[in-house]
């Protein structure tokens, strides 16, 4: 049986890492990674989300995702009712602020990407690249050396995946086509794991509610910004390239 480390890696995004048409309003892109160590996410992670969404909604196959509660939609209609929406937004970040986790992000301005590199890498690859540095060199401070830990994403699609998939074990065989960084990611090995969002997990759910925060944190560092403020001491690293 494979020796399993004592962390599970969670990873999401926020924004789009394409560089053809850059949205004027949103011009970054933010790939974050959230470790959670493996017993306080049995005992504490999801039973937390579980009483959430019992409490709201009376049962707990809804997936609270970051973009339908900003926007009041599908099973988050009931926030349109002011008093309800307080109430479940004062709980949601309670919730968010008592999860333990390690959280690296990396936030890449795709305009100064563009101005700066003739032939710029995926910024995709660039953030994932920023944020596997970290989480390795993290697991082996933790003495996990030689084990294996999962890192799960959301499954965009067959194509997508594997795409992505190539380029997560290209880096983790140590054949990244480029960086400064000697980091050996054979120490600590990792392992990429797609799921679909149905799976409704709650390290991804997690990831998903602070992966906007943390992109506008760089993008509009006056405006106020009370997700970010919750996690803030508990990210270990916020990377912004270039």
């Amino acid at each position: 049986m494979a020796d399993f480390s004592d962390y599970i890696i969670f990873a999401d995004e926020s924004g789009d890492h394409g560089l053809a048409s850059i949205d004027p309003q949103f011009p970054v892109f933010a790939l974050v990674f959230c470790m959670f160590e493996k017993a306080r996410y049995v005992d504490e992670i999801e039973p937390a989300f579980r009483r959430l969404k019992l409490k709201y909604f009376g049962h707990d196959a809804v997936v609270l995702h970051e973009h339908d509660i900003r926007k009041q939609k599908s099973a988050f209609t009931m926030l349109r009712n002011a008093a309800l929406r307080d109430a479940f937004m004062s709980d949601l970040s309670e919730v968010m602020a008592a999860i333990p986790f390690q959280g690296y992000a990396s936030i890449i301005d795709k305009n100064a990407l563009k101005a700066r590199y003739a032939d710029p890498w995926n910024p995709y690859e660039v953030a994932m690249q920023f944020c596997m540095e970290k989480i390795s060199n993290r697991l082996v401070t933790h003495g996990q050396k030689g084990r294996i830990t999962h890192v799960l994403f959301e499954s965009r699609g067959r194509v997508e995946d594997a795409q992505l998939e190539l380029e997560f074990r290209r880096i983790a065989a140590n054949n990244r086509r480029w960086g400064w960084r000697q980091v050996d990611f054979t120490r600590s090995p990792l392992e990429p794991v797609f799921v679909p969002k149905a799976a409704n997990l709650a390290g991804h759910q997690f990831t998903d509610l602070i992966a906007r925060p943390l992109a506008l944190r760089v993008l509009r560092p006056d405006q106020s910004n009370r997700a970010f403020d919750i996690i803030r001491g508990q990210m270990n690293d916020i990377k912004v390239f270039p």
